[in-house]
This record gives C-alpha cells, sequence and structure tokens, in this order.
C-alpha cells in the first residue's frame, strides 16, 4: 500500500517528518527493529504506564478505560493518567516522568504534543523502559521504540474519498464548492490525515473540477487548535459570512473528525442553509446518529477495542522478552528515525454500509436499525 506520493507532500509542506514507503509482506513480528529497552523481559505484575491527552473526544475517554481493564486482566499494574484540558503540554511531561520514577517497565503514550517530549522519552529510555507511541506519533526523538495507529494516511485519503463520492450523489457531474479543515496543529495525526484527503483532492483542484470557495486551502489556514468543536464552528461561522452570501452553494466541507463535524453542521443549520457533504472520523454516538438522519456523510471506524487490546499483546511479548508484531518499517519517520510501526485498517462509513461496519459493536450497532 502507498502511503504518500510527491503531490500530497506538497499539499501540505511539512509532510517530511513522513517518508515515502510501501509496506512490504515480510514486515512482520518484529523484522527490521532492534527497539525495546527490555531484552530480558520483567515481571509479570509490572508497573505500565499509559499518558492520554486530554478527554477531547468519546474515543480518548474509551481507551483510558480499556487499557486499565485489560491491562490489569492481564497481571500488570496500570498507571493511566489524562493530561488537563490545557493547551501546554506540562501536564504529560509530569506524568510520564512520574511513570519513569515508579519504574514502569512500558510507557504507552498518546501524546499532548507530538513534538515536545522528546525529554520524557529519553528519560524512559534511559530507565530501560520501553516507549510506545499510542495513535500519535512522537516526533524528534531517536528513542521512540515502537508505534501503533491505525493507518492513518490511508484515513486522509478514505475522507477525501467520501467527500467526493458524497458530492456526487448530488451533483453527478460538479464543479463543487468546498471547504477543507484540519485538526489541531500540535497533532502529528493532523498532517497525514489532511496530507492523505489532499491526495485524492488536489488533481481535482488543479483541474477546476473542484473550486475551495474562501481560497483557504494551506493547512495553517485550515487548522483547528485543539481539535475544539467551538473553533471549528467559529471558522465555520465567518466563513459563510464571508464567503457563502447571495445565494452562493457550499457544496462540501472536508472535517477531519466527528466533534469537527457536529460542530461545522451546527454552523450551517444555524445560518439557514442547506448540509453539505461533511465527513468525519472516530464513529462517534452523536455521528452515526447524525449519519443515519441523513445529515453527516460519514465517519471512519477506528475501534479502539482492537487498539488497545494490540497494544496490550505488545507489552505482553515485551515481558516475555520479545518483540512485539510490526507490520511496517518504512513509512512512519519521526524527523530522526523510521520507527517500526503496528498499522490497523481502518473502514468508512456511511449510511449504506453502518449496520455492516458497526454489527459487532454493541453501542453502535442499535443506531443502525
Amino acid at each position: 500500500m502507498r502511503r504518500f506520493i510527491p503531490r500530497a507532500i506538497a499539499a501540505i509542506g511539512a509532510v517530511a517528518l513522513l517518508t515515502v514507503g510501501t509496506a512490504c509482506s515480510n514486515d512482520r513480528e518484529g523484522s527490521g527493529s532492534d527497539s525495546g529497552g527490555n531484552a530480558k523481559g520483567f515481571a509479570k505484575d509490572a508497573l505500565v504506564g499509559v499518558a492520554l491527552p486530554a478527554k477531547t473526544s468519546e474515543n480518548w475517554v474509551l481507551a483510558g478505560d480499556l487499557f486499565t481493564h485489560d491491562l490489569k486482566t492481564a497481571g500488570f499494574k496500570a498507571d493511566v493518567a489524562y493530561a488537563g484540558a490545557s493547551t501546554t503540554v506540562a501536564d504529560q511531561q509530569e506524568q510520564i516522568s512520574s511513570m519513569v520514577t515508579k519504574g514502569a517497565k512500558v510507557i504507552v503514550i498518546g501524546a499532548t504534543d507530538a513534538s515536545q517530549l522528546s525529554t520524557q522519552v529519553a528519560q524512559a529510555k534511559q530507565a530501560g523502559a520501553t516507549v510506545i507511541a499510542y495513535d500519535r506519533l512522537i516526533t524528534n526523538t531517536p528513542d521512540l521504540d515502537y508505534y501503533i495507529a491505525f493507518d492513518n494516511y490511508k484515513v486522509g485519503r478514505l475522507q477525501g474519498q467520501a467527500l467526493l463520492d458524497g458530492m456526487k450523489t448530488k451533483k453527478p457531474q460538479g464543479p463543487w464548492t468546498i471547504e477543507l479543515f484540519s485538526g489541531s496543529p500540535d497533532d502529528n495525526n493532523s498532517k497525514v490525515f489532511f496530507g492523505g484527503a489532499m491526495s485524492v483532492l488536489q488533481p481535482l483542484i488543479d483541474k477546476g473540477d473542484i473550486v475551495i470557495g474562501s481560497g483557504q486551502k494551506d493547512i495553517k489556514q485550515t487548522a483547528i487548535q485543539g481539535w475544539k468543536a467551538e473553533n471549528a464552528q467559529q471558522r465555520m461561522d465567518s466563513l459563510l459570512t464571508s464567503t457563502y452570501t447571495g445565494g452562493k452553494t457550499l457544496d462540501g466541507v472536508l472535517s477531519p473528525n466527528d466533534t469537527l463535524a457536529r460542530a461545522i453542521i451546527t454552523s450551517v443549520k444555524s445560518a439557514g442553509k442547506p448540509v453539505p457533504i461533511v465527513t468525519g472520523q472516530d464513529s462517534e454516538v452523536e455521528s452515526v446518529k447524525s449519519i443515519m438522519a441523513g445529515e453527516q456523510y460519514s465517519t471512519i471506524n477506528k475501534d479502539t477495542r482492537k487498539l488497545v487490546a494490540q497494544t496490550v499483546e505488545m507489552v505482553k511479548a515485551l515481558q516475555k522478552g520479545g518483540k512485539p508484531q510490526i507490520n511496517d518499517t518504512r513509512s512512519y519517520n519521526n524527523g530522526v528515525k523510521v520507527v517500526p510501526s503496528y498499522l490497523l485498517p481502518p473502514v468508512i462509513v456511511t449510511k449504506e454500509n453502518a449496520a455492516e461496519a458497526y454489527a459487532s459493536d454493541p453501542k453502535l450497532a442499535p443506531l443502525t436499525k
């Protein structure tokens, strides 16, 4: 699977952190990696630290609950901490340092700010702990051992394609007028999602089939600080006032997640305008309801249960003195090294396939009946 193409990199500038590569079939079970600080293993009841960002989405809340339960079920002592809701990374830096001091053998980090944790990761490494970046790649450090996530570049491509497919259902021939939103600039995934989406959309923008109504296409212009819904709604309000007056039609909005998607839809409805095609991600309950009601067009199913379970399997392998399973040793360069990774496949969800996509999810399946 191709991860990145030159056009996508040019579209977002800073994607140099991520290397061009194809995951090969021989990138399995520890191949190509000498990472990990526990070559001899460690006690079955050892402390495992999990440092997560603020509870800004349902999936982060669920992840914390699952880590607490699954690690304890596996026999480990679990220290699960959330960063505060502030815009600084200080909470998480202190929490990781505390985990090192307590003697954690593995520290799993869902980064609040991917670029500001290198000191803490180095501390963990020096103490003999293995560090796993969870969901968000930690950048600019040689001391990160592993990365586990859904294939986030593919997430972006799926979002871009869903936006295009949805607009074609309403206006088969185009052209289409859209607006672009991207995630928080301190989250490394934001660039990856945006780059994936633009790899689909940019060729049509170049041809004139897609027009960005406001002209705001740079990721710095489209970013939503902190992934906060109120920031997205405020930007959408501004775009509607400045660009979509006098009957000008907005056909679609690229939204990187469900929280922002709902804020965008709220803004459009408050302005008394037709809801455009809006993408999302995370399969949040309210967004699944919105999809089934015919408002939000799509989301991405990244089953947190599977991601946490695979992370716990990595911890188990390390405890036994082995190397955890990986399936990609080429795609994720954090600016210093290519980080051995385990990538899970994301699934696009629209109203048409929601029942199938969530059939095994006890929370979401009832919403698709």
